[in-house]
């Protein structure tokens, strides 16, 4: 019997997270002596603010180190719900909302409470890498939504229509948007407010993780508060690893239906039970106030996408539109160029440039840069990105 016999179809489906492998390759290099630059981690570059440190510390001074509530420390709780009635005008209690292991396990304890094996869910695509793979794991059909023709990447209304049927169970969205930077608008929101009333079965996952790194410019909408009426269907995703530069914290949170949530308490209960106990003290500290304590972070991001997005769209090889969100820019291959896993191993190879294929995040002919490092380091990656092209054009 060989090793792959004992582990389950389940596992053998899974694929790993290839911007978490992309990273890691380029740190392996890195210490070999490589000189690598690397535009591929989905991090901010920012040191957590030391008042969240500091919170985080006096748990441990006052031993706040014991198990806790599996739904999460009550107060951050009461303080997530507040900011979403406050901030987001989406009415919220503490029954709605679950403290998680990061936004990816809030995603992971929703999809595996509501989705049945043979469960279509839909996903408009580009995505972010993981929403496939989780639905996997819950036993769902991963069913991705092409973007309307163009480079803009706005939702294309009709073609998820299109792809709805009786074994439809969730739509996934995600704005900003990891990898595009997209910002979904009010009038797409509204559509898809239309779409749930006329489909009355189906649910909604808004991953917001992003929604205070935007410009001054735009403003973040959450689907749920202009359909009141859906509030039922609708389940928000976030947490604090990106606008707080809490990567490594691992808090995120879930908000939805208490009937719900009680069950995705109830799983989590059986998986990690907790979250870190002073960990969720640091997070109280930054949710008091929010986005107050990180405006310094939110306008470098903003200078920083700017910059890339200008010098990007210079190179006469690649398209790109200015998007006004997140940290990333995702722009588009032209036709005398590889594909995108093949145009990043040349880059990696060649130019020591570590950024990520499009074919992770749903198309092949689109690489993926991050911003989340200092001007220096970006104006590198862009030096490196422009003889890659030059030797292969």
């Amino acid at each position: 019997m060989s090793n792959l016999d004992v582990i389950s179809e389940r596992a053998l489906s899974l694929k790993p997270s290839l911007t978490l492998e992309i990273s890691s390759l380029a740190q392996s290099l890195k210490q070999k002596g490589r000189d690598i630059c690397s535009l591929s981690a989905g991090e901010p570059d920012f040191d957590t603010p030391n008042f969240i440190v500091e919170a985080a510390k006096k748990a441990l001074d006052d031993g706040i180190t014991k198990y806790g509530p599996a739904g999460g420390d009550p107060s951050l709780r009461e303080e997530v719900a507040k900011k979403l009635t406050e901030i987001n005008d989406v009415p919220t209690s503490p029954e709605n909302v679950l403290i998680t292991n990061g936004g990816k396990q809030a995603i992971f304890n929703l999809l595996q409470v509501i989705i049945n094996p043979g469960d279509e869910v839909l996903i408009p695509s580009p995505y972010w890498l993981s929403y496939p793979e989780i639905t996997k794991i819950a036993g769902g059909i991963p069913i991705t939504i092409n973007s309307s023709k163009g480079n803009s990447f706005s939702l294309d209304i009709e073609e998820i229509e299109k792809n709805i049927n009786h074994k439809t169970k969730l739509l996934i969205l995600n704005s900003p948007c990891n990898p595009t930077g997209r910002i979904i608008q009010e009038s797409e929101l509204q559509s898809i407010a239309n779409l749930l009333r006329k489909h009355p079965n189906i649910y909604v996952m808004s991953d917001e993780i992003y929604e205070f790194l935007i410009t001054d410019k735009e403003v973040h909408i959450s689907l749920a508060s202009i359909a009141p009426d859906l509030k039922d269907k609708i389940f928000i995703v976030n947490g604090f690893a990106k606008a707080w530069a809490m990567t490594g914290w691992r808090v995120g949170y879930l908000q939805g239906s208490s009937k719900i949530i009680k069950k995705a308490i109830a799983l989590q209960s059986q998986s990690t039970s907790n979250v870190c106990s002073f960990a969720q003290r640091g997070a109280l500290a930054a949710i008091k106030g929010a986005p107050k304590g990180i405006d310094y972070m939110i306008q470098s991001y903003n200078e920083r996408r700017k910059l890339l997005t200008e010098e990007l769209r210079q190179i006469s090889s690649l398209s790109l539109e200015a998007q006004s969100g997140a940290f990333y820019a995702f722009p588009k291959l032209s036709d005398e160029l590889p594909d995108s896993l093949s145009f990043c191993k040349i880059a990696l190879e060649k130019e020591g440039l570590a950024i990520v294929p499009g074919i992770a995040f749903g198309n092949d002919r689109c690489i993926r840069l991050s911003c989340s490092v200092n001007t220096e380091t970006l104006n590198d990656g862009i030096t490196r990105l422009n003889r890659i092209i030059k030797d292969i054009t």
